[in-house]
């Protein structure tokens, strides 16, 4: 697999569209903090980590309200391919700043959000909205 964080992704974006209360993701460093902050920001229920005597999975629980998924969008921005940084000045908004860009940085994966007030910028991750 060339780019697990893009597989993490579109299971997420599948599931929602099947509904699915769960979904199942084999776990990586930078996986369980994405999963974190997706949890901290709310876009999802809860985040846990099952140890299979391999690298583990994750389980993340989906959330909904009056239906709907409450995650409308994920998009991979920087790929294998391509990457793509951005500086603490000109991180960018998801959604007029409605939405969230998650940021790797030198002090962690955090949000956009996070990643201007500690002025520090980084390879761009991923916008939820």
């Amino acid at each position: 697999m060339t780019d697990p964080i893009a597989d993490m992704l579109t299971r997420i974006r599948n599931a929602l569209t099947a509904k699915h209360e769960t979904v199942e993701v084999p776990a990586s460093n930078m996986k369980k903090a994405i999963a974190n902050i997706l949890l901290e920001e709310g876009y999802v229920k809860n985040v846990e980590f099952v140890d299979d005597g391999l690298s583990g999975k994750l389980v993340i629980a989906l959330k909904y309200a009056d239906g709907k998924s409450v995650i409308s969008g994920l998009k991979r921005v920087s790929k294998p391919g391509l990457r793509k940084y951005a500086g603490a000045d000109n991180m960018p908004k998801v959604l007029g700043g409605l939405g969230t860009a998650i940021v790797s940085t030198s002090k962690g994966i955090m949000t956009d959000r996070q990643a201007k007030a500690a002025n520090v910028g980084g390879e761009m991750l991923c916008f939820v909205w």
